[in-house]
């Protein structure tokens, strides 16, 4: 049990050390407002170094936080901080533009959130579960590639090149483009989804010579449709925040940065909290690639369309007054601009 002076000298050092990056000792905190003599608040600090909140350097007498020490922080003395006119004025001026269709908007989010930050965004769209199949056609490019577009009612379009199979004709083409508008256009994507692994592949062996190479096809063309993309910005941001700078690493860090799968689950893990707004810090995160950096996720709703997803990473020592602030904020406006565009679909 801290007591107000103790909790005091830490909430101090935290923040004092985010600003600074530099070691805190006890001038500093008397400087700073702790009431009470030198020898009383190195005993304070020995104490909660002791407790495992505070670390000590080599290098001077003064202390840093450990990660616990942020734990306790985070869960015991964060006051959200209030976000300046300013910066909410530029977080809808950049809403305020042209969007074409959904994904514009979630792409859009994480840039924002990017740019205000200097630290790595994520942000995942409203769930997929209600969408449906509105649109599917092929244009051809060549004798042996396609683009396939695939539209769903709540404004994204998907659209991308196929090569082809030399066995797959072009009347086989057209009678696949029949087959999706008869038998899956309309319907909820679970349910495409369902028939694309029950009733389709009965349809195919029944009208093609080559029906495993038109199942391929199929489900290389929908697959995408299910899923979950998440738009990151600022991807190699995370160099900066504290990481060891050797090759392999930065490799591994460029790899899971283009891996949707684990960006996913990283999101979704954050997401199992009855918190709309989730930190987790150090090894929390579950990825040894980022266990010395800290992941700020929030989640949003968007009435009638789901919830979506939201996360910066950043340094442990990032000043988490401010971004939770940021982030809650943030949540509102973008949930506020994704309401007003489905609003304008319906219209």
């Amino acid at each position: 049990m801290l007591t107000e002076r103790q909790k005091n000298i830490l909430r101090l050092i935290i923040q004092e050390y985010t600003n600074t990056g530099t070691p805190v000792g006890s001038k500093k905190l008397m400087e700073d407002g702790i009431k009470s003599s030198s020898a009383t608040i190195r005993n304070d600090m020995k104490t909660l170094e002791e407790y495992g909140l505070l670390l000590k350097t080599h290098s001077s007498s003064g202390r840093i936080p450990s990660m616990s020490g942020y734990r306790y922080y985070v869960d015991h003395l964060l006051s959200p901080a209030e976000i300046g006119q300013e910066e909410l004025e530029l977080i809808r001026q950049s809403f305020g533009k042209e969007f074409h269709e959904i994904n514009d908007i979630i792409e859009q989010s994480a840039e924002i959130l990017s740019d205000l930050t200097s630290y790595t965004a994520f942000s995942l769209g409203p769930e997929v579960k209600e969408r449906k199949l509105t649109g599917f056609r092929i244009v051809p490019l060549n004798e042996r590639q396609i683009i396939a577009i695939i539209v769903t009612d709540k404004g994204n379009v998907e659209s991308q090149v196929f090569a082809v199979p030399a066995s797959v004709s072009s009347q086989d083409l057209e009678k696949m483009t029949q087959i999706i508008n008869d038998k899956l256009v309309g319907q909820p994507l679970l349910t495409v989804y369902h028939r694309l692994r029950t009733e389709i592949p009965m349809i195919l062996h029944r009208y093609f010579q080559t029906p495993d190479g038109m199942m391929k096809l199929f489900d290389a063309m929908l697959g995408h449709a299910f899923e979950e993309k998440v738009f990151v910005s600022g991807r190699m941001n995370v160099l900066d925040f504290g990481m060891k700078q050797d090759l392999d690493q930065v490799k591994s860090v460029y790899s899971f940065m283009q891996n949707t799968d684990a960006l996913t689950h990283l999101l979704s893990v954050g997401d199992q909290t009855d918190t709309p707004i989730a930190i987790r810090i150090g090894t929390e995160i579950g990825n040894d690639l980022l266990e010395n950096m800290s992941m700020i996720t929030a989640t949003y709703e968007v009435t009638g369309h789901g919830k979506g997803t939201i996360a910066l990473l950043g340094p442990t020592s990032m000043p988490y007054s401010k971004i939770f602030g940021l982030v809650d904020v943030f949540r509102h406006e973008l949930a506020s601009k994704l309401g007003a565009y489905y609003r304008f679909l319906d219209e």
